[in-house]
């Protein structure tokens, strides 16, 4: 464990030459990560793309405190991992293209065609699960000290695969929970701080639900509509029943316009967003299939020239910046009605970078933080396996992360998660040991494939589309 005051830590991103990049380094040069980190490395296969996001680095205002990090650019793990403390790894197995791939090979099959859910995200872990492993075993003989802070998606089933070689020395984030969380609690004028004593998150990556929203509001906070005192409810206990009940409050935010009034009051709670696919699985399938572009082929396009561009630009950072925003307006675009923009605060960023960052501050300096992560279940949910990987709120230190007590799940809680778990642990199986079956399985059984022959179907698929899948079983 390093002192908060000692020299800086050594951070190895794999990935290094992905678009979201920047983010982590703005906060690492200012604000109150500065300092933490003396060293960036960037390893990337492609030299070009990291060296052109070294550029936007490079071209970022200067920190007003600390010295910003010093970067270098590595294409080998072999150069890159001794001396590492900390590892974020964003890593995009087959690229732009596999992406695109993950989603018209499902869209042709009748199926979802979205990056993370369904018949795609089982097709992403089965590239993106090899390739971290072989990342997790590198650190197991190169920079065995090290923790793996793990951004690579699908982000739940990549960790609890990882977790197999790196046990409790990986940590899977992502912002859309947190993001969640930040989002109700402004709706209602609630201040968490850095606790989540009273936030009660449950679920897996990509499908959970906030259940509770409990805190003490900021002075002149939590008035009513017409600036009369607070109610009783909104000085102390569960803020989320009368928000739920509140849809002037709840068209404040994304996902209370997501959902709707109506669907959030039967359910009692606020789901993540990603749970549009299941909740309005026929018609967010009827606005991917309708739309001229997917979502990947969008960005494969606004990218093509980007990185050639901010190889050349007299402002790279300002460059990539227009980029980022343009990149971010498209998010989740099927789910919003024509027209209708993401909320400015969106659009700034800072989400799961200040996760990661967070998870690393606590990791190296021992000072505990509470997030909502990707962790080993335990007993949590008795209803699930030990070592499943779960999301839900964790507090942080030198030692790992550990998750908070939580309530017990309601049955549709339960049954959606334990279903998908099931084909998140036999996509999990079928990377791992080259099974086919185990894959076939977790196509056929993913609640958003309602057909044996089509799982069937958008298996062959995949491996058309990837020769390499085809190649991969050893069954």
């Amino acid at each position: 464990m390093r002192s908060s005051t000692g020299p800086g830590a050594t951070l190895v991103i794999v990935g290094g030459g992905g678009f979201r990049v920047p983010l982590v380094y703005r906060a690492l040069a200012d604000g109150p990560f500065a300092g933490l980190v003396s060293d960036v490395v960037l390893l990337d296969a492609s030299a070009e793309r990291a060296r052109a996001i070294a550029r936007v680095l490079h071209a970022m205002p200067p920190p007003t405190g600390s010295p910003a990090p010093a970067v270098r650019v590595e294409t080998d793990l072999a150069h890159a991992l001794p001396g590492a403390d900390i590892v974020f790894a964003a890593v995009r197995s087959g690229g732009a293209d596999g992406r695109v791939l993950d989603e018209r090979v499902a869209l042709e099959a009748g199926l979802l065609g979205q990056e993370t859910v369904g018949a795609g995200g089982i097709s992403y872990a089965l590239r993106s699960i090899p390739d971290m492993l072989r990342l997790a075993t590198a650190m197991r003989q190169l920079a065995p000290e090290a923790w793996l802070i793990n951004f690579t998606n699908p982000a739940g089933m990549v960790t609890e695969a990882v977790s197999g070689v790196l046990c409790h020395r990986v940590i899977g984030i992502c912002d859309s929970a947190s993001g969640l969380v930040t989002r109700a609690a402004r709706a209602v004028g609630l201040d968490l701080g850095d606790s989540l004593a009273g936030v009660d998150y449950v679920g897996l990556n990509h499908l959970g639900w906030l259940r509770r929203l409990d805190g003490g509001a900021s002075a002149g906070q939590e008035r009513g509509h017409d600036g009369g005192s607070p109610s009783p409810a909104a000085r102390d206990g569960d803020r989320l029943p009368a928000l739920l009940a509140d849809p002037l409050r709840l068209g404040s935010f994304e996902e209370g316009r997501l959902f709707g009034p109506s669907l959030l009051s039967s359910l009692g709670a606020l789901p993540n967003e990603y749970l549009f696919y299941y909740y309005f699985h026929r018609e967010a399938l009827r606005a991917i299939r309708g739309a001229d572009r997917t979502r990947g082929e969008i960005l494969r396009d606004q990218q093509q020239g980007l990185y050639p561009r901010l190889a050349e630009a007299v402002d790279p950072f300002g460059a990539w910046e227009d980029a980022r925003r343009e990149r971010e307006s498209g998010y989740l675009a099927e789910a919003r009605p024509a027209g209708e923009q993401r909320d400015e605060a969106d659009l700034a960023g800072g989400g799961y970078e200040r996760v990661a960052l967070r998870v690393m501050r606590a990791l190296l300096t021992g000072r505990p933080a509470e997030l909502v992560l990707n962790v080993r279940n335990g007993t949590t949910f008795p209803e699930l396996p030990e070592t499943a990987v779960v999301e839900v709120p964790a507090v942080v230190d030198a030692s790992g992360a550990a998750p908070r007590p939580a309530a017990p799940l309601t049955a549709h809680q339960l049954g959606l998660m334990a279903a998908v778990k099931a084909v998140e642990q036999d996509t999990v199986r079928a990377a791992v040991h080259r099974d086919r079956t185990a894959a076939l399985r977790a196509f056929a059984g993913h609640p958003l494939i309602d057909s044996f022959h089509a799982a069937t179907a958008v298996l062959a698929g995949y491996e058309r589309a990837f020769p390499a899948l085809a190649e991969f079983w050893t069954d």
